[in-house]
């Protein structure tokens, strides 16, 4: 392994740690929208409102152990995934926007071996409302690995993961380098953070437009009691039409609007740290 990728390695973890902290409380808002049974609640600010009531602020960051945790290793995997794909893609430092899509759909396949887990034992989690038999984290991945093995416990969702990944990392990247390219020519090399911070909350709307539905699909099939049956295409298939069957098509989109809130600061201060960390170990090393 090269300095180069240790470096986006490192940067990474920093920006997966400033995503967590920044964003869990809407992330939670958004998975309960995502999951809850019909006519729980009426639309995030309810699920605002009776999550803090019932369960008290701090309910709002639950399920964070996993990704705090986790989300150093998917994002040092998925930044240094992507700076891979694009070495591999072009020779030359100035990819077009179609390159920039293709690496990042490659790397966020490959995010997915991580995202998967981390992801499901924090969606089990958030889907806990407070009541005296909510698990901890330790507790739910126990009864996972016992009940239902790695492939179709720890790993529940893999292949919709996949499926999610490919076209929200394609449109993360690329609506991220096309901001920042355009700042660039208004501000030169060297843009100010403000415009990076916009760079990323850009490339972060971008990753929820191109794949709500399957994150929906992904929320659902990760907190359900028993793995999906079947083949990854059928199942998918067959939850996206359950969804509608029980909401309409609005369903696949329910919880949009606190993931795009969300996406502004979690993406910015992703790319924030990600950048200003990979900035600074390149002064510090020389690569």
């Amino acid at each position: 392994m090269d300095a180069s990728t240790i470096n986006e390695l490192i940067a990474g973890s920093v920006g997966g740690a400033a995503q967590v902290i920044v964003g869990q409380p809407l992330d939670t808002i958004k998975t309960r929208a995502q999951t809850a049974p019909s006519g729980m609640f009426k639309g995030p600010m309810d699920i605002l409102t009776q999550t803090l009531r019932k369960e008290g602020f701090f309910a709002l960051y639950k399920g964070m152990a996993s990704p705090l945790v986790g989300i150093a290793g998917v994002n040092s995997l998925l930044f240094a995934a992507y700076g891979v794909s694009k070495r591999i893609i072009s020779p030359f430092p100035q990819l077009s926007l179609q390159e920039i899509a293709a690496a990042g759909a490659i790397a966020g396949a490959v995010n997915a071996v991580l995202a998967s887990p981390v992801e499901m034992f924090k969606v089990r989690m958030q889907g806990q409302y407070g009541s005296p038999s909510d698990k901890r984290l330790r507790a739910v991945a126990s009864e996972m690995w016992r009940d239902w093995g790695f492939r179709k416990g720890i790993m529940r969702g893999y292949w919709v993961t996949v499926a999610r990944e490919i076209p929200a990392y394609a449109g993360f990247y690329t609506a991220f380098e096309f901001s920042k390219r355009k700042f660039s020519q208004k501000y030169g090399k060297q843009i100010p953070v403000w415009a990076l911070l916009a760079s990323g909350s850009t490339g972060g709307i971008a990753y929820w437009l191109a794949c709500y539905p399957l994150d929906v699909v992904k929320s659902r099939i990760q907190l359900r009691a028993t793995p999906p049956e079947g083949t990854p295409v059928q199942y998918i298939a067959r939850e996206i039409k359950l969804v509608i069957a029980e909401s309409g098509v609005s369903g696949l989109f329910r919880g949009l609007t606190p993931s795009l809130l969300r996406s502004i600061p979690a993406a910015a201060s992703t790319f924030a740290a990600f950048e200003l960390t990979r900035e600074y170990l390149r002064e510090f090393t020389g690569v």
